[in-house]
């Protein structure tokens, strides 16, 4: 929250009256002031603080006061007579701007800004100086534009005949501070903005199952190991195909940045197109491989996957695994366990010319088929242990909670919450689980 500015006018004037004042300096000195009546005040830094005046006084009507700051070092004060030379003394150093709202525009050479607005030197100012504290000056009679001085961007306004150390002090030290937590707020407020943006983003990018139609269940649980996100480097999808047939996929991109999310979701969206278009097993990975070269930051990079395809009856599938681990599947009546693993292929991106082939596997009339990362099976039994959960476990796992009457949605929380609680705390890894159910188990 900005830091409120008393009005100047309620302070009281230095005891003993005005302060003494010197002649004005010549344009673009600094002059060191030695006044004693400088305010407590905690500064930020220890260079001490550095004011900018811009006035045009030919008369030498104005002169700025012995001025301190809070550790009792003289305040540096620069005059430039017109913005060609506030812009050449306007260096990082400057902390504050004393402008005198009666300089004309024209003190600006070459432009004519402001000619038909009394405030278009204040206004190419703070154009200019967009991170730097602005006092303006003004006549007391004036204020009227002194508080649209404001309103348009200054920190506060000073009157001519109040100029004394004291006021002018205490004002360019809230000046100053309040201009710090005005950018320090808008910061905050970007940072939210941005982070809003990327969530947004984020899930715009999760994938939406295409399944209308189909006689599954379906069910799906996401959690991506960086902190933060929304997105990480594991990716899934599910549509249902004109001729009835039901495709699924699960993957993990090697890494859990957002470069590797960016690659995810790429593969993703080329899976669905590739299956529109009717590819499936080899073919479909060996496209999927090509476009993984082409996209990945560094040849270092790969990903496994694995992909089925349901029969429209929901009685059999086609299975082609890249590297990835094998489904878990729960026949009615029957144990859950691990489909065949033995004919799989390598992860895609590792070698050029490899193969996937497609192994048909048979479901039955009622079944859960569970495809997992392997954020899923990698964390470990209990805390500070080293021992992981692995398929074994997961397995054994899984026929425990089905045991229970757990199912879809309800199943897969479990799954991930009891995961979870053997690892002591959050994964490290990304985490995503699918569920396709048919038959009464749903």
């Amino acid at each position: 929250m900005p830091v409120p500015i008393p009005r100047q006018r309620a302070v009281p004037a230095v005891e003993g009256g005005q302060a003494q004042t010197s002649p004005a300096p010549a344009p673009g000195a600094e002059t060191p002031s030695a006044h004693p009546a400088a305010e407590e005040f905690t500064e930020h830094g220890s260079g001490g603080l550095t004011l900018l005046v811009i006035e045009d006084d030919p008369a030498q009507t104005l002169s700025v006061p012995a001025l301190l700051d809070a550790a009792g070092k003289p305040i540096k004060v620069r005059t430039a007579r017109n913005l060609t030379e506030a812009e050449r003394l306007l260096t990082d150093d400057v902390h504050c701007i004393l402008l005198d709202l009666a300089l004309p525009a024209s003190g600006r050479t070459g432009s004519s800004d402001g000619a038909e607005d009394e405030l278009g030197t204040l206004k190419h100012v703070l154009r200019l100086a967009p991170r730097h504290a602005v006092l303006a000056l003004t006549a007391s009679d004036d204020t009227e534009r002194a508080t649209e001085a404001v309103r348009v961007g200054a920190q506060d306004y000073l009157f001519r005949d109040e100029l004394d150390s004291r006021v002018l002090t205490r004002a360019i030290r809230y000046a100053v501070e309040r201009k710090r937590a005005d950018m320090t707020q808008r910061k905050l407020t970007e940072s939210r903005l941005r982070a809003q943006e990327n969530a947004r983003l984020e899930r715009g990018l999760l994938p939406t199952p295409l399944l209308d139609g189909a006689p599954l269940r379906f069910a799906a649980r996401y959690r991506p190991g960086r902190s933060r996100a929304l997105l990480g480097g594991d990716f899934y999808d599910a549509v249902r195909t004109p001729d009835g047939t039901v495709h699924a996929m699960i993957g993990d991109v090697c890494g859990h940045g957002p470069d590797e999310a960016a690659l995810g979701v790429e593969l993703r969206i080329a899976w669905r197109a590739l299956t529109f278009a009717g590819l499936c097993g080899d073919e479909l990975l060996s496209t999927l491989q090509q476009v993984l070269e082409h996209e990945r930051p560094d040849d270092e990079i790969f990903a496994t996957l694995c992909t089925v395809d349901i029969s429209p009856d929901g009685r059999r599938a086609g299975l082609c695994l890249a590297g990835h681990p094998s489904p878990l599947i729960a026949r009615a009546g029957g144990l859950a366990e691990l489909l065949p693993y033995e004919n799989s292929g390598p992860a895609l991106g590792l070698l050029p010319r490899a193969r996937w082939p497609r192994q048909q596997v048979e479901l039955g009339g009622a079944w859960s088929l569970m495809l997992y990362t392997d954020g899923l099976i990698e964390g470990r039994v209990e805390s500070g242990s080293r021992r992981r959960l692995g398929q074994d476990g997961m397995v054994a796992m899984v026929r425990r909670q089905i045991s229970e009457g757990l199912s879809g949605d309800g199943l897969l929380e479990a799954a991930v919450n009891e995961v979870r609680d053997l690892n002591g705390g959050e994964l490290t890894d990304d985490v995503a689980v699918v569920l396709l159910e048919r038959g009464p188990r749903a």
